[in-house]
Formats: structure tokens, sequence, C-alpha cells
């Protein structure tokens, strides 16, 4: 449906769940998509082999983007390769669950560091490389727990509060300059990051969700691909939710 030919774009946690669904759609779009991950190997592995007849549009890359070094050393390296930044999507995510009484600190510092200020530090440089072009597109992979709040979370649903917030106030400081900024909101997505919810709880969710089911990747790679497009030019500081009417 969108023609993203000759357009470079870059999906953080792009090899696994969500971020995996939206990279694919992107490269069977035409673009040229660059991939971070941060840890798995053997998953950047399995996407580049599932994904070898678009091995000269794919760029895989691992680094930390909580770390504001790595994050500004990538940016460098992807204005040397590419000239210029048309797409970012923000989809790296992590949780570390437990009732906030109980938490840690480190569980709550570094899902502070990889959710927020991994967007924070992405967005900036990309927006430096956007300004230049007087174009982009950002999209922020957000969630309903940012709105909704969910037990065992806080430390996740603030992240996710944030990325709005951080979302709409982008999205006026760079509407000027051609840039728009939107959040995409998935509901519970049949993914990797659901498989440690218990079957009890997993029934509880259902039961919940309007349309009886748990979302796919796909669904929320269309929802993303669209913000990322030329034809959602006047779709800014939005969010759009694919929870099934949770």
């Amino acid at each position: 449906m969108f023609n993203f030919e000759g357009q470079t774009v870059i999906v953080t946690g792009g090899t696994r769940g969500i971020g995996k669904a939206v990279a694919e759609a992107f490269l069977k779009a035409g673009a040229n998509v660059v991939i971070s991950y941060s840890s798995d190997n053997e998953a950047a592995e399995k996407f580049k082999s599932a994904n070898a007849s678009c091995i000269d549009k794919l760029d895989i890359q691992k680094f930390d983007i909580s770390d504001y070094s790595q994050v500004e050393k990538f940016f460098k390296y992807v204005e040397e390769k590419y000239g210029n930044l048309q797409v970012l999507v923000n989809n790296s995510g992590i949780r570390r669950d437990s009732v906030l009484a109980a938490m840690k600190l480190e569980d709550w510092s570094r899902v502070v560091d990889v959710n927020l200020s991994g967007v924070f530090n992405m967005c900036k440089f990309a927006v430096m490389l956007m300004m230049s072009n007087r174009y982009g597109r950002i999209v922020n992979i957000t969630s309903p727990a940012g709105k909704i709040g969910f037990p065992g979370q806080s430390n996740y649903a603030a992240t996710k509060a944030g990325q709005v917030g951080l979302t709409r106030s982008l999205s006026k400081e760079v509407a000027t300059r051609g840039i728009t900024v939107n959040c995409v909101s998935p509901g519970f997505i049949d993914t990797g990051f659901i498989d440690d919810l218990s079957g009890k709880l997993k029934k509880s969710y259902l039961e919940n969700i309007p349309v009886r089911r748990f979302g796919k990747p796909e669904e929320v790679a269309s929802c993303v691909l669209f913000l990322a497009s030329k034809e959602a030019g006047y779709v800014n500081g939005s969010t759009l939710e694919v929870t099934g009417g949770l």
C-alpha cells in the first residue's frame, strides 16, 4: 500500500516481535532498513536468514539505545553511509515487573533508561539529521499501560506514559520542519513479550478485550507504516491505539 523506495528507516528492537514485523513490512515496501538490537545475537541471525532476499536493503547494528555515546556513534554511522534519514521507529522496550513496594531500584532504573531515556537519545539525533532534509517521520511504540496502568508494572507504565508526553512535546517543536511525531499503542500482541504471563493472567486479559483475541504483530506494523508514510503528513502528536478495543 505504501512506497518507501529510496527511504532510510531505523527500527529499534527490530529482530523480534513487533519490531520484527515492522522491519519486515518496511523491507517489503522497498525501504533501506537499519535495525538495532542490544543482546540477542541468535535472533539477529535468524532475522537475517529469514530476510536473505532483501539483504541488500538490510543493515543490522548492535548497540544499547540507553547509552548516549553509543547512540551518537550509531547516528554518525547512519549519516556517513546513508546521507539522511526519513523514518525512525522507537520500538525497543523491556519489562521488569514487580509491585512497587518490592521493586528493586535497578529494575526501576533500567526500565526507565531503556524505555524512556533510550527514546530521548534516538529522537534527539534523528531530529538533527531529519531537520537538514526538512522531512521526517518518528513513530514511538507506547502501550495502554501508560494510560490504564497494570499491577506490578509501575516502572513500565511510567515510561510508556512518558513516551506519550515526549511525543506530544516533540511533535510541536519540529512540525514546521516537515517532521511528524506520533505513537502507536499496541495492546496485548501475540509475541514473546507476553510469553512470561501466566495462563490465568492471559485468560483474564482476554476477557477484557472486546474482540476476544490477542493482536498480531503484522496488525501493528500496518499502523506504523501508515504513520510513517508521506500520506500521513497531517497526523501529528497523536496516539493510534491498536488494542482490540481494550
